[in-house]
């Protein structure tokens, strides 16, 4: 199946963005450098998605057992953003997650979020299922295990998710340099 450019670019008007359980107990197993990493990477999505209107969703994995999501990430998030808890590794097989997505009417879900090879990989083909266009965003996602995270990453491409990263998915929310958000939203990769 081959997607229009449309299809291929993330496009602020069609995205959602889906942070997939970025938690204290599962954050600290991360090492400390990708995690940083992650963590910045997130909440540049999360600030220029707030700044776009784009709806956020960001789930926790049994936050009885993993904890909170970290808050360095839950700080940046605004009263618009919906918090929701899952066991399923998959977001689109726990009750509820499907309906919450698809009252948005947005066709593109954007991806970061630990673990690349479970819950991000899992999330990302069930939608991809659902009939999504899926955009994992490689520089926000990791494992505890590097060959894990190469491993999923491979996959995804396998399977027609696009792999993307943090500059190109706001560069493409943004489309041009004479948006008015452009100014704000490019000083945060600097």
């Amino acid at each position: 199946m081959s997607l229009s450019l449309n299809e291929k670019l993330c496009s602020a008007q069609h995205s959602q963005l889906l942070i997939i359980d970025i938690q204290e107990r599962l954050a600290s197993a991360m090492r400390a450098d990708i995690l940083e990493m992650i963590i910045k990477h997130n909440k540049i999505m999360i600030a220029a998605a707030n700044e776009l209107d784009i709806p956020v969703i960001h789930s926790e994995q049994y936050p009885k057992g993993l904890g909170p999501t970290v808050s360095e990430l839950s700080d940046s998030l605004n009263d618009k953003s919906v918090s929701f808890t899952k066991t399923c590794f998959a977001c689109s097989e726990e009750d509820g997650f499907n309906e919450l997505i698809s009252k948005q009417k947005r066709k593109h879900i954007v991806i970061g979020g630990i673990e690349s090879h479970i819950c991000v990989l899992q999330s990302a083909l069930q939608l991809q299922r659902l009939g999504y266009t899926v955009f994992v965003v490689e520089d926000a996602t990791c494992s505890r295990k590097k060959s894990n995270h190469k491993n999923a990453i491979a996959r995804l491409r396998q399977n027609g998710i696009t792999v993307s990263n943090v500059e190109s998915v706001m560069f493409e929310w943004l489309r041009d340099a004479k948006h008015e958000s452009f100014k704000k939203l490019s000083s945060l990769i600097r």
